[in-house]
């Protein structure tokens, strides 16, 4: 485990209000190659939301929580995990869905 000298993303972002073209820009490009990762990885995390990304003072992203992952079969995946508010629709509807 790691202490992170920083923010949730949910907190910054409410903090600072808008946080600008160059700060999103940055954060999302993490974001984007941590997925990218997970995914050579064969893991899903299965709750990526604002309050599961932190952010240092860096300015660098930090992917929290990953109590609902699975890391292997994640293509076909039938079970409810996840924030409710955050889920796609198939899993809401106890459809098969790809974790990625």
């Amino acid at each position: 485990m790691e202490y992170v000298q920083g923010d949730l993303l949910f907190d910054f972002v409410k903090d600072f209000g808008g946080i600008g073209e160059a700060k999103s820009k940055a954060i999302m490009s993490q974001l984007v190659h941590v997925l990218k990762y997970l995914r050579a990885m064969n893991v899903a995390h299965r709750d990526i939301k604002l309050e599961n990304i932190m952010v240092t003072d860096q300015l660098q992203v930090k992917v929290a929580d990953f109590g609902f992952a699975k890391a292997e079969n994640c293509s076909k995946l039938r079970s409810y995990r996840g924030t409710k508010t955050y889920m796609a629709p198939e899993i809401k509807e106890g459809k098969k869905y790809d974790g990625h």
